[in-house]
């Protein structure tokens, strides 16, 4: 039986589905919560299209493609020695280390290196199936850095995009990897490479040019042709992605998510000031860093329970790969001690909560929140922080965000803070706390109109207008 082909093909590490089974043995596909889910639908409504992806379940499965709400969803399929090594090993112990400033110590394993190029060759060869004549190929992510340059050998004739959805690092950093030229080789297979931030485009243009000796001229770098013909250009561009603006907005005037908002406060016993963190639990997000300068705010008496309280969602992440399971245990210690130190009887000082939460709750503690805290010690843009700025309809809360996030260029007017500096921290936070309502809510509307007005849907459209271009 022919495969179906499709004009327009997106590849990433997972399918926009998760496998949910049943007591009966039944089984059930569920979208995704993911950030980039949610931007892709956007991207493919209205349009026919293929996802390639992992279906997140290790082991020799034999579901083959299937649909889902009028997606056609291309599985590719990993054993556990491809989990182990291409994706906790190669994708989170080696590239994310270094794409994040080497905060943890980064490990380079030959093997986990070979289990990469497999499994990226693994995901070319799904695409170019499901890749109709002169298709359009999105390809997202640092686990998939191989697979422009693997499809562009297969079909030449194909458009190709990749996008980085985490930073891109200076050279320095990016030229520890053994491996750093087949990857830059790999990316320029691709027509069109989008970035979050124009520093990341600038990083990659400068390591084509420093360790792989291509030509660069502005946004472009120039790559050979295998035919010794004229040079093919790709080009390189900073596309910072979004949120669905309008439709959190909408979600978060709903009768019902607005009473959780309320019954949210009053479950907390209605505190003055209510902090929320919300996060992936990972040690990029500056969770600890966090805690910290809350914990010398309540020694320093400057807040206290049950007038102010903080709510921390830490979403599991990753907790086979040591340095996360590290993370975790620190990060309860460090809630402990804090709640021991400061609570009082019925008003812990920090709520922390150790799982993720639907979108309709979400929006509840984004509304329900007076200061949202986003404070990564580096971060691709950070999702979160639109997605609290979209949710206020009232123009009300305070976002606190660190200069190391993407969204800190569009959304600098913000209570902007340097994570690593504690007690700058620290004031950042009392200045959103202290700042008198107007002068707040101010800040809000400016920060709302940038959100409402770049949304996913822009994003995609520029995104596609580079790669078919018209941009």
């Amino acid at each position: 039986m022919p495969t179906t082909v499709f004009d327009l093909v997106i590849a990433a590490n997972r399918l926009p589905v998760d496998r949910v089974e049943h007591p009966d043995g039944s089984v059930e596909w569920r979208r995704s919560p993911g950030g980039l889910v949610t931007a892709m639908q956007s991207v493919m409504q209205g349009r026919e299209g293929a996802w390639v992806g992992w279906t997140g379940q290790a082991g020799d499965s034999a579901e083959g493609p299937f649909g889902h709400e009028g997606l056609h969803l291309r599985p590719v399929h990993l054993t556990q020695d491809d989990v182990a090594e291409y994706y906790e090993g190669f994708s989170n112990d080696t590239l994310w280390p270094i794409y994040h400033d080497v905060i943890v110590q980064a490990t380079f394993h030959r093997t986990w290196w070979t289990a990469y190029e497999r499994v990226n060759r693994r995901f070319a060869e799904a695409i170019c199936e499901v890749a109709g004549p002169g298709a359009l190929v999105w390809v997202h992510d640092y686990q998939l850095q191989l697979v422009p340059a693997m499809v562009r050998e297969l079909r030449p004739d194909v458009r190709i995009g990749w996008f980085d959805h985490i930073p891109f690092p200076p050279v320095e950093l990016f030229a520890q990897l053994p491996w750093r030229k087949r990857i830059i080789e790999g990316l320029l297979g691709a027509d069109f490479l989008g970035f979050q931030r124009v520093a990341d485009a600038k990083n990659f243009v400068r390591a084509a040019r420093q360790l792989g000796g291509w030509t660069s001229r502005g946004d472009t770098v120039m790559v050979p042709t295998p035919d010794g013909g004229e040079h093919r250009t790709v080009r390189v561009s900073a596309v910072p992605i979004s949120v669905d603006a309008k439709g959190l907005s909408e979600l978060a005037q709903r009768p019902e998510v607005r009473a959780r908002a309320v019954e949210i406060r009053e479950s907390l016993g209605n505190p003055t000031t209510l902090l929320l963190g919300v996060d992936r639990l990972d040690y990029t997000k500056g969770i600890r860093h966090r805690l910290k300068a809350y914990e010398e705010l309540l020694d320093d008496g400057r807040v206290a329970p049950p007038d102010v309280t903080f709510v921390q969602v830490a979403t599991p992440s990753r907790e086979r790969v040591d340095a996360y399971a590290q993370l975790g245990a620190e990060v309860e210690g460090t809630v402990g001690r804090i709640n021991g130190n400061h609570s009082v009887l019925g008003s812990p000082a920090i709520h922390y909560l150790h799982h993720g939460y639907p979108r309709e709750e979400m929006a509840a503690l984004f509304q329900a929140a007076d200061l949202m805290l986003v404070t990564p010690l580096r971060d691709g843009m950070n999702l979160v922080a639109k997605e609290y700025v979209a949710c206020r309809n009232d123009a009300g809360g305070a976002l606190v965000l660190s200069e190391f996030t993407g969204a800190y260029h569009e959304l600098h007017q913000a209570f902007v803070c340097n994570p690593h500096d504690i007690e700058g921290l620290k004031q950042s936070i009392m200045r959103a706390i202290e700042m008198p309502d107007p002068q707040k809510r101010r800040i809000m509307r400016s920060l709302r109109r940038r959100v409402m007005e770049h949304d996913v849907q822009r994003w995609a459209e520029r995104v596609l207008a580079n790669l078919t271009g018209t941009g």
